[in-house]
This record gives C-alpha cells, structure tokens and sequence, in this order.
C-alpha cells in the first residue's frame, strides 16, 4: 500500500500554535517574490470576508482542510497585472493568477509547520467568482482567518482545518 494513502501511517496535525501568523508569513513571502508588492495585516477588515473572486485549495494527509482567498475584482486585477507584467487582464487571467496565488500561499504554508510538508498535499486550485456567495467547508475542525492589505484593498485568506 502507498504509505501516503495509508492514513495509519500519516500523523494528523492539530492546531498547535497560531495559524494566524504562518498564514501571515506564507502570504507575504509569497506576494513579495510573485507579485512584487507588499502585502501587510490589517487591524481591523471586519470579521466576514467580502469579495466577489474567491481561489481555494484543498489540503489533505497531515494536515486536512481548506485554504481559501478572498478578494474583489479589483484586488484580483492587481495581483494578475503585477504577477504578468501588465500583459493580460482579462478574466481568465484573474481567475488563473487568484488561483495560482493561493496554491503558492498553501503550499508555502505547510512547509511552515513541522512534519507537514512532506505528508500533506494540495488540490487543483478552484475559483469562484459572484456577486453573492458565502463559502462552507465540510470540516470538522477549527477556522482561522486573517485580512491582509494589498494596495490599499483587503484580502482575506482563510484556512479550515479537519481536527
């Protein structure tokens, strides 16, 4: 049997310590080498992301759950343009530069907590995109979120975790 399909071998990861700040770090090292830009916590966002454009990833082995980001069109615009050099704003460009940031945010992020790296893996990145939607996950677990400012608009990124 695959010893990575074998969840008997696979130790879970509970929350152990702040997820709050590896998500903050995760994030801004990611958005500092593939967007060229700051991005910092914001204080006060309010406590339901907002946005119209949400990228996800799902996570599972050691540590099961969901990675999402949240933002508007107008974040999504600039994080495209920046990643792509101004070439291509179109939509399926936000989409694909949305979903590609919150892969590299997850992926990141799990190399930040010991032991997870190797026994965790990630799902294709998934985007929704809405005028009026809530996003549920069918998790069993704890739900972190933080929001982020990135040239002046907030960007929630959201990790659900299968205790």
């Amino acid at each position: 049997m695959n010893q990575r399909s074998n969840s008997s071998t696979t130790p879970a990861i509970h929350p152990h310590r702040p997820w709050d700040k590896h998500m903050e770090d995760a994030t801004a090292e990611v958005f500092e080498m593939m967007v060229g830009g700051p991005i910092e916590l914001m204080a006060d966002a309010g406590t339901v992301a907002k946005g119209d454009i949400t990228g996800m990833i799902g996570l599972a082995g050691a540590l099961c759950g969901v990675l999402s980001i949240r933002c508007t069109q107008e974040a999504a615009g600039k994080i495209a343009y920046r990643m792509l050099g101004g070439s291509d704003t179109s939509a399926s460009s936000l989409r694909d530069a949305l979903g590609e940031i919150c892969n590299m945010v997850a992926g990141n992020l799990k190399t930040k907590v010991p032991g997870v790296a190797d026994s965790c893996m990630l799902s294709v990145p998934t985007v929704v995109s809405g005028e009026d939607y809530e996003l549920y996950t069918m998790v069993d677990g704890e739900r972190f979120q933080i929001a982020m400012n990135f040239e002046g608009l907030p960007i929630w990124i959201t990790l659900s975790i299968h205790n």
